[in-house]
C-alpha cells in the first residue's frame, strides 16, 4: 500500500514544537503498520542540529533545506514563508522519494501548506485528523465534522494521501535515544526555481512571553461574561499561577477585548489541551467547535442551563467574579505548598 511516510516539519530559528514531535511520532507508527519507512523533511534556519533529535522518536533519515538556499533562488532578502515555494518542495520531495503518505500538523502553516500539496500531487486530503488507522490495505482517518457534532471516518483512496494532525491529540513517543542522520537537500534539484515564490511572507512575529493557546497544554479562557476588558486580569491571574496561556470567545475579540491569537472557536484556533477552563463563556457551537477535543473541560458559568455544561468534566454555578478570585487563591495556596 504504502511506499514510504513523509512527515513534514517546520522549524524557526532552530526549535520545534510539540506538535512537530506528534507528527513525527505519528509518522512512525504508520511506517510501522504500513512495514514501510518514514523520513522528514524539515525547512529551517539553524535547525539543521537540533533536527538530529528527531532519531528519538523513531525517524532515521531527516533531510533538511535551509532557508538561506531558497532565499538565494527567490532573488529576495531575508524572507520567512513562501506558501508556493514551500508546498512545490513538498510536492517534489515527495514524488522523487517515493513518498505517498504525507503528514502535517494542522497548525496555522499545515492548514496553509497540506491542501496545495494535495492539488499538487492529485492526493486524497484529510484536514484537522484526531485518528489514523490501518483497515486491511485501507488507511482510514478520523476527523470531527459539522463544528464537532459528528465524527467521521474517512477512507482515503488515493494513492497519494495528505494528512494533517490536529495539535495535541496525538501522543508523542519518545522510543530511544538515538539521533536520526541528516542529509541536506539542495532545493535547486528539486526544481524549485525563482517563478515559484509568487508570494511571500517577510517575517512572522510572535507576541514575547505569552504563550501560544493552539500549543499550549492549559488554557483558561474568558467570555462575555467577564463584562469589560479590564476584568480579563482575573483570567490573566488564574492562567499565571497554572502557567497556562489565555484564550478568547469569538464575543470578546469582536469587542476588541482580546487580540485574534487568543481566539479559541470555528474562527479561530482548534486546541486540545490537558485543561481548559471556560469562564464566562455560554458554549456556543462555534466555540465548542475549537475546544471540544481539551482532555479536561471545567466550565464556569452562572447560568446552570448553558450548553457548555453538556460538555464539561466539571461545572461550577456561579458569578466569575465570586468563583475566580477563590479558585486562583485556592490554587496559589496549593502551588505555593
Amino acid at each position: 500500500m504504502s511506499k514510504k511516510v513523509l512527515a513534514f516539519i517546520d522549524a524557526k530559528d532552530g526549535k520545534f514544537k510539540n506538535p512537530a514531535l506528534e507528527v513525527l511520532t505519528e509518522a512512525n507508527k504508520l511506517a510501522s503498520l504500513l512495514n514501510t519507512e518514514s523520513i522528514a523533511l524539515v525547512i529551517g534556519n539553524n535547525s539543521e542540529e537540533s533536527s538530529k533529535s528527531f532519531g528519538n522518536y523513531g525517524i532515521k533519515n531527516v533531510h533538511y533545506i535551509d532557508l538561506t538556499k531558497l532565499n538565494s533562488i527567490s532573488g529576495k532578502s531575508n524572507f520567512s514563508y513562501s506558501h508556493s515555494a514551500f508546498s512545490k518542495v513538498i510536492s517534489e520531495f515527495a514524488k522523487a522519494n517515493d513518498c505517498n503518505i504525507i503528514l502535517l500538523s494542522a497548525n496555522s502553516l499545515g492548514k496553509d501548506l497540506a491542501p496545495r500539496v494535495a492539488v499538487n500531487l492529485s492526493a486524497s486530503y484529510c484536514p484537522d485528523c484526531t485518528a489514523i488507522k490501518i483497515d486491511g490495505d485501507k488507511l482510514v482517518a478520523t476527523r470531527p465534522l459539522f463544528a464537532g457534532k459528528s465524527i467521521a471516518d474517512l477512507l482515503l483512496k488515493n494513492e497519494s494521501k495528505v494528512i494533517t494532525l490536529r495539535p495535541n491529540v496525538f501522543k508523542v513517543e519518545k522510543l530511544t535515544d538515538e539521533e536520526a542522520t541528516v542529509i541536506s537537500v539542495d532545493p535547486v534539484s528539486l526544481g524549485i526555481t525563482e517563478s515559484d515564490f509568487s508570494v511571500i511572507v517577510n517575517d512572522v512575529v510572535i507576541s514575547s512571553g505569552k504563550l501560544d493557546v493552539a500549543e499550549a497544554d492549559r488554557i483558561v479562557s474568558g467570555g462575555r461574561g467577564l463584562r469589560s476588558q479590564e476584568n480579563f486580569n482575573l483570567i490573566e491571574e488564574l492562567a499565571e499561577v497554572l502557567g497556562a496561556a489565555t484564550g478568547a470567545s469569538r464575543a470578546v475579540v469582536d469587542a476588541g477585548w482580546r487580540p485574534h491569537s487568543e481566539q479559541v472557536g470555528q474562527t479561530g484556533k482548534t486546541v486540545s489541551p490537558s485543561l481548559y477552563i471556560a469562564c464566562g463563556i455560554s458554549g456556543a457551537i462555534q466555540h465548542l467547535a475549537g475546544m471540544s477535543s481539551s482532555k479536561c473541560i471545567v466550565a464556569i458559568n452562572k447560568d446552570k442551563d448553558a450548553p457548555i455544561f453538556q460538555i464539561a468534566d466539571y461545572g461550577i454555578v456561579g458569578d466569575v467574579f465570586d468563583v475566580l478570585p477563590a479558585l486562583t487563591k485556592e490554587i496559589k495556596s496549593v502551588v505555593s505548598s
